[in-house]
């Protein structure tokens, strides 16, 4: 099938929720609902593709029935919940990782009152790495790039490059704006550090183009506690995020 819209979905924590009030609850999918999402897009004759593998699909050089699936924090209950059902459908993901906090917490989200969850340390990442799975760039300390000045941006994108890089022992190819905050300088610095695309949370399809334009500037669609199969649907198969 050709397809001239593509999605791809975002996550964060794959995990049961916190109790009713608490901050960002909405960021939690449960394994269960995880596994189904997955289980329908296996169904429906979707390929989950990683953004690097994705990439061929969203310049049109390949065409297919594809849906990207990413993952914002790296948090370690992606590994224990999100990998085995990836791997069981033949899967792959990206997982936009901050460098300097792996091993650590969300700690970024501390002043909203957000419970504090556990990122994956450096033996998660290579174990994710080695299950099929891709690792991106979230910048070195979860920064909110639009208060800093653009030294210390390039720093935040391209060392984080390299940090993850250099632990692991392979390409990092992708990254992630931090809360979705950027600016063009910012998508510059990403082309400069060697960076093939970087997605946003502006919500949407990434319509197809055989140009890299558009590249570092990639709309995704959320998906959330309260996403419900028929919703799920929707954002996958019709312009239901385009609007949005």
């Amino acid at each position: 099938m050709r397809s001239r819209s593509i999605p791809i979905l975002t996550y964060h924590q794959i995990d049961l929720a916190p109790a009713k009030g608490t901050p960002m609850r909405s960021l939690y999918v449960s394994p269960a609902a995880f596994a189904r999402q997955m289980a329908w897009l296996k169904c429906l004759g979707f390929q989950g593709l990683s953004m690097s593998a994705l990439m061929p699909y969203l310049r049109g050089e390949k065409f297919g029935r594809v849906v990207g699936i990413t993952f914002d924090d790296g948090y370690a209950n992606n590994l224990r919940h999100a990998l085995p059902v990836l791997q069981r459908h033949g899967f792959s993901s990206t997982c936009y990782i901050v460098s300097q906090r792996v091993g650590q917490t969300n700690v970024w989200d501390d002043d909203l009152g957000v419970p504090s969850a556990a990122l994956m340390d450096w033996e998660a990442l290579r174990a994710w790495h080695a299950g099929g799975q891709e690792i991106g760039s979230h910048t070195q300390t979860h920064a909110n790039l639009k208060t800093l000045t653009d030294v210390d941006a390039q720093r935040e994108i391209a060392d984080s490059k390299t940090d993850l890089e250099t632990q692991l022992g392979s390409a990092v190819t992708q990254f992630c704006y931090p809360f979705g905050i950027y600016g063009p300088e910012h998508a510059q610095a990403a082309r400069w550090a060697g960076y093939e695309a970087a997605t946003t949370t502006l919500r949407g399809r990434v319509a197809v183009t055989p140009s890299d334009a558009n590249l570092f500037d990639l709309p995704r669609v959320p998906v959330v506690r309260s996403t419900y199969w028929p919703q799920f649907l929707l954002k996958l198969l019709t312009a239901y995020e385009d609007s949005h």
